[in-house]
């Protein structure tokens, strides 16, 4: 991927944003935060897997590769588009809005969804242009969204449990029996149908508006997908599963940072010969997929791709695995034949990364990343420290949704490290003040991308943390509230973009607009004065209105004291007592 240029940016993905709706969405506060981007001189928004979540709500265990998340869908875009009413969206479930309750949130949004469905299919001529969108939709995303559609279909008519557990019919379909359910199975097929075309409607406008406000979009596909999915239903033959479905070895990591027994994920894994033979046409439809949605991806485990850890299905840990070769410069060799050399990708290389998964990254230009919390966790010299980069061609991190936030890492780290993480970023003894001051560290490495959780930004404990690898409940439920992004937040962010040379040019720049970053720094620096006298003058003010009201609270007591005994009060200023 070419990248000269020096930009930065925010994670945070769309469930975590403010919504009256129990669940961040694509609505309003979608757009504010890219204008609280745009305002802090960020050019970057990474996201986490937009995709359809399953079990466990985790963006990386999705029923489609393809399929956006439903849950994202704004309500309040759906009484717009008049397919609901005001009537429709009460009654939310009354949740923290600091948290998403999915467990409630699921089921109400779902009885909103479907009461949009029955109203479009009813509407007819009143909504004829939406219909049309939506036939145009249908055909062309069918290659994926006619299985994505059919399997969800056939999991409501399973009560929602796993394709392994359905009849043997409906697990392993022949194109007869298939052309059966989408008869019988019609207008489940058109709900989920609907779904994704409202969610990409949605979507696709969000970040045409953030491009065209100088936003890129960072997207993140994980390199393997869930066993419960589309993917695996309608494409055994491309996995390693044996005659029932079931799978043969599963995917995970060994032991490393984050679980002393690695991570059992789960997946099934790919049968690479299979795709081979087919010259990788899956992958290519995916990657060509998400390029349409999203500016640049960042394939989570990008080792997978030269060597992955291969797992024997019902092993209760992550230990008992052996690394196998993966064909991965075939793939992405196929992949720029198919979609061009200049790839748009980054490459999650952290964990146990050895010479050949370098190599294969560097082969085709992928970026890395550095994550600084890996830097100072320790007392030792490596690679993530930022004098140790020796490249741009790299994404730097104060940590990542796996990592805790700054913060929190900061009070579990020992006294000798927090002391050296101070020095190096030349930090107060106030804690509160790392995160601002880490992510001060990343903008002026080298690193041609800077990203930083928004938690980050706005100095959050573990509380905010979204995800803990390893656990299987408490995670990705973490939400911003109302008026956390405040504009004093949004300049000094961009006062340290500007200082560290991460300023992007607009396209077309009016002569009135400084064109050097110095000059930029002396403008903020004179509003930034200009603020400071604002608020001085303020404090003035009400200073003074208090010492008024003071003055005013002592007159107001004296005349009580007369009006109750003048007498006293007499005597009182006869004898030399204070007379005001």
């Amino acid at each position: 991927m070419k990248n000269n240029e020096r930009l930065s940016g925010i994670l945070l993905h769309p469930t975590s944003l403010p919504s009256p709706y129990g669940i961040g969405d694509l609505g309003e506060t979608a757009y504010r935060f890219v204008d609280f981007l745009v305002k802090a001189e960020q050019h970057l928004w990474q996201i986490l897997p937009l995709t359809h979540t399953g079990y466990g709500d985790s963006p990386y265990q999705s029923f489609s590769a393809y399929a956006g998340q439903p849950l994202l869908i704004s309500p309040a875009h759906l009484m717009e588009l008049g397919l609901v009413t005001a009537a429709d969206l009460l009654n939310v479930p009354s949740s923290d809005p600091e948290s998403v309750d999915y467990g409630s949130i699921i089921p109400w949004k779902q009885s909103v969804f479907k009461k949009a469905y029955t109203h479009f299919m009813d509407a007819g001529p009143k909504l004829l242009s939406l219909h049309t969108e939506f036939s145009d939709f249908i055909q062309e995303e069918q290659a994926w969204l006619d299985d994505y559609a059919l399997f969800m279909a056939c999991k409501s008519a399973n009560n929602g449990v796993s394709w392994l557990d359905w009849e043997d019919k409906y697990r392993r379909p022949t194109p007869e029996f298939k052309q059966k359910l989408c008869s019988a199975l019609k207008e489940q097929i058109g709900f989920y149908q609907f779904l994704q075309f409202i969610f990409y409607k949605e979507w696709l406008a969000l970040k045409d508006y953030a491009n065209s406000r100088g936003v890129k979009i960072i997207g993140d596909i994980p390199i393997f997908v869930s066993m419960d999915s589309a993917d695996v239903w309608a494409n055994q033959h491309l996995f390693q599963l044996d005659t029932k479905g079931y799978p043969l070895k599963v995917a995970g990591v060994p032991p490393d940072y984050f679980s002393a027994t690695g991570q059992l994920w789960g997946n099934p894994l790919y049968d690479w010969e299979a795709h081979e033979k087919e010259g990788f046409s899956w992958w290519i439809s995916r990657i060509q997929h998400q390029l349409k949605s999203l500016d640049i991806l960042r394939i989570d485990h990008f080792r997978g791709f030269e060597s992955y850890w291969s797992i024997p299905y019902g092993e209760k840990t992550a230990i008992n695995g052996k690394w196998v070769p993966a064909p991965g410069y075939e793939l992405f060799r196929a992949i720029q034949k198919a979609l061009g050399d200049d790839l748009p990708i980054i490459a999650e290389d952290l964990g146990i990364i050895t010479p050949e998964v370098d190599a294969l990254r560097r082969e085709f230009r992928f970026p890395g990343m550095k994550v600084l919390q890996f830097a100072f966790d320790n007392m030792g010299e490596n690679d993530y420290l930022p004098y140790r980069f020796t490249t741009p061609d790299c994404v730097c991190y104060t940590g990542t949704h796996d990592n805790d936030t700054t913060l929190g890492w900061y009070r579990t780290l020992s006294s000798d490290c927090q002391r050296r993480i101070r020095r190096y970023t030349r930090c107060t003894d106030d804690e509160t003040r790392i995160g601002r001051e880490l992510i001060a560290a990343a903008l002026g490495s080298i690193a041609g991308y800077v990203i930083f959780p928004l938690q980050d930004v706005l100095g959050y404990d573990s509380s905010a943390r979204m995800n803990t690898p390893g656990t299987a409940s408490g995670n990705w439920s973490w939400r911003f509230t109302e008026g956390a992004l405040r504009d004093e937040l949004a300049f000094a962010l961009r006062e340290d973009t500007i200082l560290y040379g991460r300023y992007h040019m607009p396209a077309q720049q009016t002569d009135n607009e400084p064109d050097t970053n110095d000059e930029l720094l002396k403008e903020h620096e004179a509003e930034a004065d200009a603020e400071n006298q604002l608020a001085d003058l303020e404090a003035d003010i009400e200073n003074t209105l208090t010492d008024l009201e003071t003055v005013a609270e002592d007159q107001l007591t004296d005349l009580e004291t007369v009006a109750e005994n003048p007498l006293a009060a007499k005597n009182h200023v006869q004898t030399g007592g204070p007379n005001r």
